[in-house]
């Protein structure tokens, strides 16, 4: 994201159209299996919310409108940036993935990061604390803490994480399975 950026800062609601543009056309191809597409803010001091609108949540938004196996991963943002995505997160009732990554592109230290009502964040912990999950094993594991033992209310919540992008789904044949999108 630096590239695009004007002395370390991404602002302005056009800017964003411009840089969604260009990050459509980079990732246009999508690989075969659920991938992280990073997003890296390393550099960028300061992104404004109508900026981050207009360029990196609208990715989300079409990656996830048409179950790409592209899941947008947001690493080295800077505490006035992450203030940014609080905003946008908390008027949207969203949430993404933030990380740390060096330049060999390892994720180091990713983090859910948002506003989910408590049901969809402790699902989501459950699948951290798993590794990967599908329903019938979250119902097994943890339905009567959650008061939750039916499969069918685990896939409704599941469903819902891969459509914020902080789960990716794996599907092998009929069966799907997820884990977190880092």
């Amino acid at each position: 994201m630096q590239q695009y950026a004007v002395d370390g800062v991404l602002a302005g609601a056009t800017l964003g159209q411009q840089v969604f543009m260009k990050l459509l056309d980079d990732c246009k191809v999508a690989p075969p299996t659920p991938s992280v597409l990073l997003v890296d803010f390393v550099e960028v001091e300061l992104a404004t919310a109508s900026f981050l609108r207009e360029s990196v949540f609208a990715l989300k938004d079409h990656m996830r409108a048409r179950s790409s196996n592209w899941y947008p991963v947001f690493a080295n943002v800077m505490p006035e940036v992450e203030e940014e995505f609080a905003v946008l997160t908390e008027a949207r009732r969203d949430a993404v993935i933030l990380c740390n990554c060096n330049a060999a592109e390892t994720i180091s230290c990713p983090r859910l990061f948002g506003d989910l009502d408590p049901k969809h964040a402790r699902t989501f912990e459950f699948v951290a604390k798993e590794g990967e999950a599908d329903a019938g094993s979250l119902a097994v594991t943890y339905g009567a803490q959650e008061e939750l033992e039916k499969p069918t209310a685990w896939n409704n919540r599941l469903k819902s994480l891969v459509e914020r992008g902080v789960l990716m789904e794996i599907t092998k044949g009929r069966a799907k399975t997820y884990r977190p999108a880092w």
